[in-house]
């Protein structure tokens, strides 16, 4: 099926499962899934970029990109004339990681925050629906509904309780929280090698990277 015809949603449930873009080089524009959220999806030899603006001034302006082609739609130049265009921010470039939903229980005790105002809860609806946050001893996991709808976690540790496999599992735990059938994604900045190292060994897969265009407001 032509990729160019179907929207953010689709294309990021193939990919959780296997099946990317063909790694031709070209760039496909999908319109945004919703006012909130604009960016840039990178998979291996194909972008998606999610956008209300005019597909055309998308691909004239990565073309116009100094540099390699295939990584024209994150280089700073093209991301930085989105931002213009569109009166956003350039958020971080990340790597984007999926896993799938575990049966039975998470595999360490959580408490979940049920004080709407708690400033983690506030901070994830900026980005999120349908947020839950989860505390344990030396750690927060964070789950709610991200770009396009799909389910995103995001975990923090404390430095007193690093280095003991904390990380790996809060975002286990995340995989144990889904509902059925459901797959969970998170995002790591590519140079936090401890988050990268954690979501992979609780066996989220590299998927590709993402860079997000956010409200200047936040």
């Amino acid at each position: 099926m032509d990729v160019r015809v179907r929207g953010l949603a689709e294309i990021l449930a193939d990919a959780a499962g296997g099946v990317f873009p063909p790694p031709d080089g070209s760039v496909t524009v999908v319109p945004q899934p919703s006012p909130r959220e604009a960016g840039v999806l990178s998979f291996a030899a194909h972008a998606v970029v999610f956008t209300a603006e005019d597909p055309a001034w998308v691909r004239d302006t990565v073309a116009a990109a100094p540099g390699e082609p295939l990584s024209a739609p994150l280089s700073p130049s093209f991301l930085s004339a989105f931002a213009a265009r569109t009166g956003r921010v350039v958020g971080n470039t990340d790597l984007v990681t999926a896993a799938g939903r575990l049966p039975g229980e998470p595999p360490l005790p959580l408490a979940e925050v049920e004080d709407r105002e708690h400033p983690r809860v506030v901070r994830a609806l900026d980005f999120r629906e349908d947020v839950r946050v989860f505390t344990t001893d030396g750690g927060v996991l964070v789950l709610g509904r991200g770009v396009a709808g799909r389910w995103e976690a995001a975990i923090e540790v404390d430095p007193h309780t690093r280095g003991r496999g904390l990380g790996r599992a809060l975002a286990t735990a995340a995989r144990h929280l889904l509902p059925e059938g459901e797959v969970v994604w998170a995002q790591q900045a590519p140079g936090n090698a401890p988050s990268v190292r954690a979501f992979q060994a609780a066996g989220y897969r590299p998927i590709g990277a993402e860079a997000l265009l956010v409200s200047p407001h936040r």
